[in-house]
């Protein structure tokens, strides 16, 4: 509810004058202080050794890093009728994200699923997204057209991403504990995306980007994230029990593979397009985040109702 209220905030209380300037500098600090906290948490150790589980983690990698991007590809070939053109780069910029952490573990012990699975997945996907999510967008968005992530944001990708999420990780002997002790630091993670969204968007309502789009073309995203999430959905499920997987493992699975990070998202969006429409690039992934999480939350419930048929037959 906040990030909404961000976002409407801003479009019509946008920061101007020294109030940006002040709120870009600010915004560039607590992403650097967001990828180290990130840095702190993730266990690397615990991700090594749960590794033992490959073919798990390696499906649900290969989901969230192939599949999503191949999808990816198809719509940014869609045409201008089927959604806006300015919409296009932030849809595809959805698929490269990389997994949530808290959310898939979280419907993952709900639905009764593979939760050790689901935390060693999760964070791996977290770990590799800072280095993948933005090759990939170099790699598919550049070629495509879809947008134009040159030399200066690599730079800044690696000074304000890269850096404090490896000393994060670096300085773990130190940090994690106290990381961990000190759970009221999530509101700051928690703030510090609040505050990303209010500078995008009062960035672009500067640039003018509610008149590059209508609401006939926002139900058009809607729609499409709806499809993409459902689409996703049934496919991690099929293909899960097709390649033999047991309930358990198959739950983790959907509910690691379909997701999209927000958290990790969006301040990487911030540096990897500056000085483009960052509103509308960071708005698919909003919708596609609201989507998913409502979505899951429904299926979690409804698995932790049904009885388990591995467990049936085996009695």
């Amino acid at each position: 509810m906040a990030i909404i209220a961000a976002a409407v905030v801003a479009s019509f209380l946008p920061a101007t004058g020294v109030g940006a300037q002040v709120l870009s500098w600010a915004t560039k600090v607590a992403i650097f202080c967001l990828f180290f906290l990130y840095g702190a948490r993730l266990h690397r150790e615990e991700a090594v050794r749960g590794l033992k589980h490959w073919r798990l983690h390696l499906t649900i990698l290969a989901f969230t890093f192939v599949v999503f991007p191949l999808i990816g590809l198809a719509i940014g070939q869609l045409p201008g009728w089927a959604l806006a053109p300015a919409l296009i780069p932030g849809m595809v910029y959805v698929t490269l994200c990389p997994s949530t952490v808290q959310s898939s573990i979280n419907f993952t012990s709900i639905a009764r699923g593979n939760v050790a699975g689901a935390i060693v997945s999760a964070s791996a996907s977290n770990l590799l997204g800072v280095f993948l999510t933005p090759l990939l967008a170099i790699a598919l968005m550049n070629t495509t057209g879809n947008a134009d992530v040159g030399l200066g944001s690599i730079l800044d990708l690696v000074v304000q991403i890269l850096l404090p999420f490896i000393l994060g990780q670096l300085s773990r002997r130190w940090t994690a504990d106290f990381v961990a002790r000190h759970k009221k630091l999530k509101l700051f993670d928690q703030a510090s995306i609040v505050m990303v969204v209010y500078a995008a968007f009062s960035q672009g309502i500067r640039e003018g980007i509610w008149s590059m789009v209508g609401w006939v073309d926002i139900v058009a995203l809607v729609v499409l994230c709806l499809v993409l999430l459902a689409f996703m959905l049934w496919l991690t499920w099929f293909t899960a029990r097709r390649l033999g997987f047991n309930r358990a493992d198959v739950i983790a699975i959907q509910m690691c593979g379909t997701k999209k990070s927000l958290a990790t998202g969006l301040p990487m969006a911030t540096v990897l397009f500056a000085g483009q429409p960052i509103g509308l690039i960071m708005l698919p992934l909003m919708v596609f985040h609201q989507a998913q999480l409502m979505a899951c939350s429904w299926l979690a419930a409804r698995y932790a109702r049904d009885p388990e048929p591995d467990a049936v037959a085996t009695a």
